[in-house]
């Protein structure tokens, strides 16, 4: 995808006067480069996950037409895009007028601080950029080799399990150091024939007693399980155990890389967009202010970014709104032992020791939370009442979302359920040798989360292709244990 990219002069300047301000206003960023382009090719881009070069695929042609159909009928439009690297490279669109571009240029000089800074995004490939072009390269060489047909075939099976990865495991130590003062364990004693002490060497000699001791060895390698623990990358999994070939090993270690690279901003959504949301407001309407004549471009702008529905979560709204719900508890000290013990309403309500530290938490917060941590730690009953959060449920009668619940421990409950896992299910290899006869077992982690049937029978389907043996899942179904078994033919539903 090549296409003449680069910034007029005024928007040159304007973008380096922006990372000035952000700069003196203590955001962190890597060099930027912006790029503008018009509609079409940024539709491209964003089917291709904000990268220009991607390996060859059907589903990023579905998601282009998607996206361009969105557009032509107004549904939604994309006003920028920016990748995290180093450099970062981010989208203009041409089409924006002046203030809108100054407004994006804010926003993105912000995510680029949040993807340098926050702790969940620091052990991603910064030279992504790169690698996706490797990745395209490899697959397009191997799409010669073996044939398009059989290797989009197997990326389909990959792409249906993509999201059955740990997104924890980059944060976890791979070496298990040896605990020094633990006892060193004991071999069991080896069964031997009951014999008076003078006839034992008669009874049970040397040859006899290895003989034992292998046996018993065998035994126990028989009953410990494989894994050893319930195993949550399950395409790692795969890829160390599955019998595939060589390229198909590649293909699934690639869909996994990026799995992992693209995790982090699953993670931070909502803090991420708030962040952003936060400091280009900030910038434009007090670092480095709007013209007269640019202000209500910026208004119906800003209105429309957090704009939201009854029954859909605005990510920008959100995560705007409860930074600076942040910032005023900690401008006005409303934190610690003597706050949180304080029962007076009215006390609690003109509560302010003129602490002023609000800013420095919001850059504490940007540093080490993901949005589960920060909604848990600070989404608070004061923030739900004030930002009037209800629970919506859909009335088929009315066809439409109506409040159904206000109370707030329930609230936070369904908000911190639907971040968990992306609001998908924990899926777990429990047993690869199922049976003792080759089968995979998997594990569904129950936390409220029910599987959908349709989306199980299809998985274990794609996963007995790779696995080649029949694949079973342990799930709950209406507080009853089910296994739900794939064969190769039919699929089967059994209590155990």
């Amino acid at each position: 995808m090549e296409f003449k990219t680069q910034l007029t002069n005024e928007l040159r300047d304007v973008a380096a006067n922006l990372a000035d301000v952000a700069r003196a206003a203590g955001l962190d960023f890597f060099p930027t480069i912006f790029e503008l382009i018009d509609y079409q090719q940024l539709n491209e881009i964003a089917a291709y996950g904000g990268f220009p070069t991607r390996y060859p695929h059907w589903r990023f042609g579905m998601e282009y037409d998607r996206l361009s159909k969105s557009y032509t009928y107004g549904l939604s439009t994309i006003y920028e895009m920016v990748i995290n690297t180093n450099p970062c490279y981010a989208y203009l669109l041409r089409a924006n007028s002046l203030a809108f571009q100054k407004t994006v240029m804010a926003h993105v000089y912000a995510h680029c601080d949040f993807f340098k800074n926050n702790y969940w995004f620091h052990k991603t490939n910064r030279k992504m950029l790169d690698q996706m072009a490797n990745h395209a390269s490899y697959i397009r060489s191997l799409i010669d080799d073996v044939g398009h047909d059989e290797v989009e075939s197997f990326i389909d099976l990959c792409l249906s399990i993509e999201n059955l990865i740990d997104i924890h495991a980059p944060f976890r130590a791979t070496v298990k150091k040896p605990d020094l003062d633990a006892e060193p364990s004991r071999p069991k004693p080896v069964s031997k024939i009951k014999a008076k002490s003078y006839m034992d060497r008669y009874v049970n000699p040397k040859e006899f007693l290895d003989a034992q001791a292998r046996k018993q060895v065998e035994a126990s390698e028989k009953q410990r399980s494989f894994p050893e623990n319930p195993e949550r990358d399950v395409l790692k999994f795969l890829i160390d155990n599955a019998p595939m070939e060589r390229w198909q090993k590649r293909v699934l270690e690639i869909i996994r890389e990026e799995s992992y690279y693209f995790a982090p901003q699953g993670q931070t959504k909502i803090m991420n967009e708030g962040w952003a949301t936060y400091w280009h407001s900030e910038m434009m309407t007090k670092l480095a202010p709007l013209t007269e004549s640019e202000i209500i471009d910026y208004c119906e702008q800003y209105a429309g970014i957090v704009a939201s529905q009854p029954g859909q979560l605005n990510p920008y709204k959100l995560g705007v709104e409860l930074l600076r719900h942040v910032e005023r508890r900690w401008d006005k000290g409303r934190f610690g032992k003597d706050y949180m013990d304080c029962d007076d309403p009215r006390k609690r309500a003109s509560w302010d020791t003129k602490a002023m530290l609000g800013r420095a938490k919001l850059f504490e917060i940007r540093k080490i939370h993901n949005d589960i941590t920060f909604i848990d730690e600070f989404l608070d009953e004061d923030f739900c009442h004030e930002t009037k959060m209800f629970i919506y449920e859909y009335d088929r009668r009315s066809g439409q979302h109506v409040i159904s619940g206000r109370d707030f421990a329930d609230i936070k409950r369904r908000l911190l359920q639907q971040l968990t896992n992306f609001g998908q299910p924990v899926i777990l290899v429990k047993d690869a040798n199922f049976k003792n006869r080759g089968e995979l077992l998997l594990l569904h982690q129950h936390e409220g989360m029910d599987l959908k049937h349709d989306f199980a029978l299809e998985t274990l389907r794609n996963i007995f292709k790779i696995w080649r043996r029949p694949v079973h899942i342990e799930t709950i179904v209406e507080e009853s244990n089910r296994r739900v078994t794939f064969d190769g033919t039919n699929h089967q539903v059994e209590k155990f």
